[in-house]
């Protein structure tokens, strides 16, 4: 039996298709991101999955149970799903501790446990009209885990946070998974946030997933320019420009090639080395991104260090092995 098992699901709006055909698997304990544009239909996808929206086909089995939609039950949800959405809410001017005890089914020791990894232990004592609205987040977040759910959905929860909350935040949503055992699914219009966490990465782009793979697969060998797109930077020489590329890398075929930005290196002129000159330098922080271009194309890389100047011709080599090909 799986655990999440989601089957043809589409839903329109207002004759507009907004998911079509959605096909997913999860395992427990198997990390999920939901990436893609907005629009691209990956709220509407989770809101679904955790029956507070109704899908026109398709279903969703959890546990081998169907999940039932928004018009099929007087109070929406499934029992063991929950579901964080982008408007969460906690009531005004209350003592957070109350806000979590209401809802508390917990024994002590667990609620404790539950409190340091969502990092509000040292909440509980405020108001809830004192806090910032991470702090909020983290708190309505902790109040869905006192039901101990096994499936958690969060919708886009790193969208309106600054660095320090989102590092907090992203912090606490490994934890949950670790050390709280929950399966977890996030939708990001920023998938750049799920990388690092993710077990698999699914990618929608227009109501259909256009990608599934683990987020090394999604980052090193998108199936094309938008889902490249989505993780930063990245090159895309067509093949009628790639000739001293294909030579470095040995493949003759005419396809086009697919490397990222850190895939290039300044070095010492070479064998295998490319001449190049600086046309732009955009400074990244710990790094500046060049726009360099040789004989037959132009093209992005990364240097960690700072001394190149608008005008200079460098050499360049390639990590030919992370090249991918269209």
């Amino acid at each position: 039996m799986d655990f999440l098992k989601v089957t043809g699901i589409s839903k329109k709006e207002n004759d507009y298709t907004v998911i079509n055909g959605i096909d997913l698997t999860v395992p427990l304990h198997h990390q999920v991101a939901i990436a893609g544009e907005t629009g691209s239909g990956k709220s509407t996808l989770l809101k679904i999955i955790s029956g507070f929206a109704q899908a026109d086909q398709g279903e969703v089995r959890f546990e081998g149970v169907r999940v039932k939609g928004l018009w099929e039950k007087l109070i929406p949800g499934h029992p063991g799903i929950a579901y964080l959405s982008q408007q969460y809410e906690l009531p005004n001017n209350m003592w957070v501790h109350e806000v979590l005890e209401y809802a508390d089914d917990l024994p002590p020791g667990e609620a404790s446990l539950l409190y340091r990894t969502c990092r509000i232990d040292h909440l509980l004592k405020r108001r809830t009209n004192q806090l910032s609205g991470g702090e909020k987040q983290r708190i309505a977040l902790a109040r869905l885990l006192t039901k101990s759910p096994k499936l958690l959905l969060l919708d886009e929860p790193f969208s309106n946070l600054d660095p320090i909350h989102k590092n907090i935040l992203k912090n606490v949503i490994k934890d949950i998974g670790e050390k709280l055992g929950t399966t977890c699914m996030l939708a990001s219009h920023d998938p750049m946030d799920t990388l690092s966490w993710a077990d698999e990465i699914v990618v929608i782009q227009a109501g259909r997933i256009v990608q599934k793979g683990s987020p090394l697969e999604v980052y090193r060998q998108p199936s094309d320019a938008y889902v490249a797109g989505l993780f930063g930077s990245f090159n895309l020489i067509p093949a009628a420009k790639g000739t001293q590329l294909r030579q470095l890398s040995g493949v003759q075929e005419e396809k086009t090639i697919f490397f990222r930005p850190e895939d290039v290196r300044i070095v010492s002129a070479g064998a295998d080395t490319i001449d190049a000159t600086v046309e732009a330098i955009a400074f990244m922080g710990a790094y500046d991104e060049l726009t360099l271009r040789a004989d037959t194309f132009t093209f992005t890389a990364r240097a960690m260090h700072h001394g190149v100047k608008a005008g200079d011709v460098i050499a360049v080599s390639f990590d030919t092995d992370q090249f991918w090909y269209w």
